[in-house]
């Protein structure tokens, strides 16, 4: 994939991944070079999709409860299944005037025939408490780090098993897993890659920003176990920089590295765009409509 220049990014390779680890274990986070691009703007030629929002009480992590805003594209129009992309720490995702933008970038690409006809659910992490006024934030959802840090099955089946069929009452979702994608920053990330992982079966498609690939809940073990496991079908893009966090759990520019270097060596469809961006939205919306465009790339032959 050919990024802009302005970007300024670093796709690193083996041989970069060697010196930097040895000399540059965490640089100078600099964000200060990315830059919302067009795709990221409302354009007034292109329609835009609707968002709606709704609270769930889960089953499988019992006792919580959580928001999640669903995105549908001006052409989806119910005569067949919509493509399904889902987002982790969804309220940040699907704000038009944040730094990701999900929801201006894929009336855009859609609206350009660079991604299919996409329905996208933004689902936040759980509170054990009864909900707060607004979402984000404040309070800090108490299950977070256990839903989308742990390793194993429940998230995945709580996706699977809860969210998507509730969203499938009232449009219809493909069931072709090439045709699914799965999104999320920090921990966020980690647990998009581990819906994928558990079950290649429903997810293919995973994007990864700044992902927490460290020992907070065994997500360090993912490098080697991407090297120990038979290949599985599933396309990754990765994003970091070298200013990420560095602390009693890892390092977080050290465990990408190590992720995109198994994945290499597996044979893995991946993409890592590495910069010098911290633990932070800025690199990663900056490149979203790239991120975007290279996870779909082929879409129309996978229908």
């Amino acid at each position: 994939m050919k990024l802009p220049n302005r970007f300024l990014i670093c796709v690193v390779t083996l041989s970069a991944f060697a010196l930097f680890a040895l000399n540059d274990i965490v640089a100078y986070a600099d964000d200060s070079q990315y830059k919302l691009g067009p795709d990221s703007q409302v354009k007034p030629d292109v329609p835009q999709g609707k968002i709606t929002e709704h609270t769930w009480q889960s089953q499988i992590f019992e006792g919580t409860n959580r928001r999640y805003s669903v995105y549908v594209p001006a052409q989806y129009d119910g005569t067949k299944p919509a493509a399904v992309m889902v987002f982790q720490d969804g309220h940040t995702y699907v704000k038009r005037d944040g730094k990701f933008r999900a929801p201006v970038v894929m009336d855009n690409l859609i609206h350009a025939g660079e991604m299919p006809v996409t329905i996208g659910i933004f689902i936040d992490p759980g509170h054990k408490k009864p909900l707060p006024e607004k979402a984000g934030w404040e309070p800090t959802p108490a299950n977070r780090s256990f839903e989308y840090d742990s390793l194993g099955d429940q998230y995945a089946r709580f996706v699977i098993n809860e969210i998507l069929p509730e969203v499938a009452k009232d449009y219809k979702l493909t069931d072709n897993p090439e045709m699914r994608a799965i999104c999320g920053i920090s921990s966020g990330g980690i647990c998009a890659f581990t819906v994928a992982w558990e079950r290649p079966d429903m997810f293919r498609k995973v994007l990864s920003h700044v992902g927490s690939f460290v020992d907070l809940r065994g997500g360090h073990n993912y490098a080697p176990m991407i090297r120990k496991t038979p290949k599985k079908p599933i396309r990754v893009f990765l994003q970091d920089g070298s200013g990420d966090l560095d602390n009693k759990f890892g390092n977080w520019p050290l465990a990408n590295q190590e992720m995109a270097a198994s994945l290499k060596f597996s044979g893995y469809d991946f993409e890592f765009v590495y910069g010098t961006g911290g633990h932070n939205d800025i690199h990663g919306g900056s490149i979203m409509p790239e991120a975007m465009r290279w996870l779909w790339r082929d879409w129309k032959s996978e229908k």
